[in-house]
């Protein structure tokens, strides 16, 4: 459940030539993990919110920079008790999973963005590599990114334990949380 932060930075990006900054309160980041294990389908999946803290563009350098607050990832699921989302969202944010005490912020910080395709009416399309940082481990990733409309889309998968994250385990290990978490970003950038 926590690593939806992670993925979540990742990858926000390519670049608009109009677009300096990346609008936070439209942008939307959601994390989805889902469950495993014998009793798996006593369990539910999870859907995480993890809002954008900032986020840059340099359209001449072809870069993009993404900031979150660990506090500050919610869980969504929708189909949950109040109660349970209160449960879960306690154990995103501790020790076991985010640590947000000790990691308070993920960032992402890309090394190349390049446009992989793309024609004048069809989306642009980019392969944007950076780094991840994520409960204080940085790792390389490579995000597919399309721009069309005036918002960039994309989706990745990590893997928690990348990023020095064991997923939850409950009831003995008869229901976990799979390894890989998918992040997937909608990025508006300002105008």
């Amino acid at each position: 459940m926590n690593h939806y932060i992670a993925i979540t930075l990742l990858l926000a990006f390519s670049l608009s030539a109009d677009a300096a900054d990346i609008d936070p309160a439209a942008s939307k980041i959601t994390i989805n993990v889902e469950k495993s294990g014998l009793f798996a389908a006593f369990a539910h999946n999870h859907t995480i919110a993890a809002p954008l803290a900032s986020g840059h563009l340099d359209v001449e350098k072809r870069t993009v920079e993404l900031k979150f607050r660990s506090q500050e990832i919610k869980v969504l699921d929708p189909g949950a008790k109040e109660s349970e989302r209160a449960d879960i969202q306690q154990t995103m944010q501790s020790y076991k999973v985010l640590d947000t005490a000790r990691f308070p912020e993920i960032s992402f910080v890309s090394t190349t963005v390049e446009n992989t395709a793309g024609g004048s009416s069809a989306p642009k399309r980019y392969l944007v590599r950076g780094n991840l940082t994520l409960h204080g481990v940085t790792r390389p990733i490579e995000l597919p990114v399309s721009f069309s409309e005036g918002h960039y889309t994309g989706k990745v998968t990590l893997k928690q334990t990348d990023f020095g994250i064991t997923p939850v385990k409950i009831a003995g290990g008869a229901v976990k949380v799979k390894d890989q978490i998918e992040v997937v970003l909608e990025i508006v950038p300002s105008r």
